[in-house]
């Protein structure tokens, strides 16, 4: 998952606090009643989960505002702790650092938390035909497209090697004992491709418990947004692939909707005319090859985060058949040849500002 989200200001004015006029004596002299602070976006940003998460509200109570934004930083950075797949010295172990040391040996009870999103998971892998697998970890630390990037492409050997060890159907839930096991040594488990989207509705499941209603919130390329921006509302922008951070082929305004993309463009790198990133396909150990950018309309983030990897891997065809298999949700594919394809529930909705650039 990438950051790839543009978010576009609009400025609105609320209304102003009424002042009451002076009256003829004997009567006394009325009081100005105070006027009601102007409403207006506050932010904030945290680096967390390997990204930053962004909290965004439209109020006339910043103190309000600031309160909520803390309690949402605390929940998000639990999720990270509960199921980070990263080991920490000094920490305590997640539940999924947990089940990859144990990976061939013993199952492992986890927390609800955990294994609603590894249910989550199993259920995205069937319907994808295998695209969506939290096994790909196997591929850990072989690839490598974060601060260590030095774009060497592994040996052939060596990714068939760790390709073997991906199936989601070898990670074993026991339900009534609430415990997870990976079937063969050397599997290893990763919930990045779906852990954010589950974090940003926790999220924003603590601003409206602090009283909070237009509010967005985003971790990445997953984003949340709630209530409106006064009497306008939010204001979503889909990245050209091949632009610049700031360039946009389509917006959408939105409300009480989730909005997570899904992109080949910003962690990976371009070597002898081709370009390698982090989104793997299952099947093949190599970085997916079918899509450039996939954005994702769903009522919630979890949703949103499984649906766009596995559409980016499916491509258009089977990927828009998948979004379509979900009530309430859409698409906006950038296919491996530059070309766009759109839910048609996203007709006159979505503004398209033009066409993505081509280029590798």
């Amino acid at each position: 998952m990438v950051s790839c989200v543009l978010i576009e200001s609009v400025t609105l004015l609320a209304g102003f606090g009424a002042l009451f006029a002076d009256v003829a004596p004997p009567l006394p002299r009325a009081v100005p009643a105070p006027s009601r602070p102007a409403a207006r976006v506050v932010a904030r940003t945290y680096p967390v989960m390997g990204t930053e998460a962004t909290f965004s509200a439209y109020t006339d109570d910043p103190a309000r505002a600031e309160r909520a934004f803390t309690a949402a930083y605390d929940e998000i950075r639990r999720v990270e702790q509960l199921m980070t797949d990263w080991e920490r010295p000094g920490e305590p172990a997640s539940d999924v650092v947990r089940i990859n040391q144990s990976a061939g040996k013993s199952a492992v009870q986890v927390s609800a938390e955990t294994l609603e999103v590894i249910d989550k998971s199993l259920e995205m892998s069937r319907r994808s035909e295998g695209a969506f697998d939290i096994t790909f970890a196997a591929m850990h630390g072989l690839w490598k497209f974060d601060e260590d990037m030095d774009k060497t492409i592994p040996a052939p050997a060596e990714i068939e090697k760790r390709r073997k060890l991906i199936n989601w159907r070898d990670v074993l839930v026991d339900h009534k004992a609430r415990t997870v096991k990976l079937r063969r040594a050397g599997m290893r488990m990763g919930l990045g491709g779906i852990a954010k989207g589950y974090a940003v509705d926790r999220c924003a499941a603590v601003l409206r418990r602090e009283g909070l209603h237009d509010f967005m919130v985003q971790a990445g390329g997953d984003l949340y947004v709630a209530g409106r921006k006064g009497i306008g509302s939010w204001m979503v922008g889909v990245r050209d692939p091949r632009g610049g951070p700031r360039d946009i082929i389509a917006r959408m305004p939105i409300e009480d909707h989730a909005f997570s993309t899904a992109g080949d463009y910003e962690r990976g790198f371009v070597l002898n005319g081709r370009r390698y990133h982090h989104i793997i396909d299952p099947k093949t150990g190599y970085p997916a090859t079918a899509s450039r950018g996939v954005t994702i309309f769903a009522p919630n983030a979890f949703l949103a985060d499984a649906l766009d990897d596995s559409v980016f891997i499916l491509g258009p065809r089977k990927g828009m058949q998948l979004v379509d298999s979900y009530p309430d949700c859409a698409t906006m594919i950038i296919d491996a040849h530059n070309q766009v394809w759109m839910s048609k529930s996203l007709e006159g909705k979505l503004q398209r500002l033009g066409a993505p650039t081509d280029g590798i």
